[in-house]
Formats: structure tokens, sequence, C-alpha cells
């Protein structure tokens, strides 16, 4: 069950950053002319998301199984949300604008509680009364 609670847990990660992604592009209305743009956001902040996680324990079982723990999904967005921005800056060769690493940081923390909360409420919590 830890296997299949992982991958649920980690599938769950990747679209919560394509939809916190996606609501930025839309935010400034370019979602409908961004296309591959995307990817220069996406996949920064996949890649950082994926360092700050196994650096923060955040897919160690007694981790993401504990409610209790939910809040350490903030500090990993806290170090991803800044090096997914001086990711996204080497790769587009930009500056980078420190509201932006704010506003990703923040909504970033906020999605990924909120996602590993309902993870927890939906997957997990059932998981932990089936034995």
């Amino acid at each position: 069950m830890k296997q299949r609670s992982l991958t649920w847990l980690v599938a769950g990660d990747i679209i919560t950053l394509f939809l916190l992604t996606v609501a930025g592009f839309a935010s400034h209305q370019e979602l409908s002319t961004a296309g591959w743009r995307l990817l220069t956001t996406f996949l920064p902040l996949c890649a950082a998301w994926a360092v700050s996680a196994l650096v923060s324990g955040l897919y160690r079982a007694e981790v993401y199984s504990s409610p209790s723990q939910l809040w350490r999904a903030l500090w990993g967005m806290l170090l991803a949300g800044p090096l997914a921005a001086f990711l996204r800056g080497i790769w587009l060769n930009q500056p980078i604008i420190p509201v932006f690493v704010l506003v990703l940081t923040g909504f970033g923390m906020f999605g990924m509680v909120l996602w590993r909360f309902l993870f927890w409420f939906l997957i997990m919590r059932r998981a932990l009364r089936h034995g």
C-alpha cells in the first residue's frame, strides 16, 4: 500500500504544480497564447519541488501519512519557490523578479498544503483505517 500511496502523492504533487503554473498564466491573461511556454515555469518548478521534497523528507511515509506533518509542505515550497524562480531565470536568461518569487512561493505553499491535506483525507486516512 505504501508504494501505491506514494505514487498517488507524487502524481498529485505534479498536478498541483501544473495547476499552479496554469493559474499563473491565466492570472496574466496569457493562458490562451502560452502553449509550450508553460514549460518554462512548470519544469523548473517540478525540478525545484523534487529537490526540496527529497531534502525535506516529504516523501517519507511517516511524514505524508500523518496530518500533524502537513506543515512540512510549507517549508518544502518555501525552498522550492525561490529555487524554481532561479532555475527559470537561468533558462530564460532573464532577471528574477522578487514579486514573482513571493507570489509563486505563497500560492505554491497554499496549493501544496491543500493538496496534501486532501491526499491524507481521501487516501491515507482510508488506508490507515483499513490496515
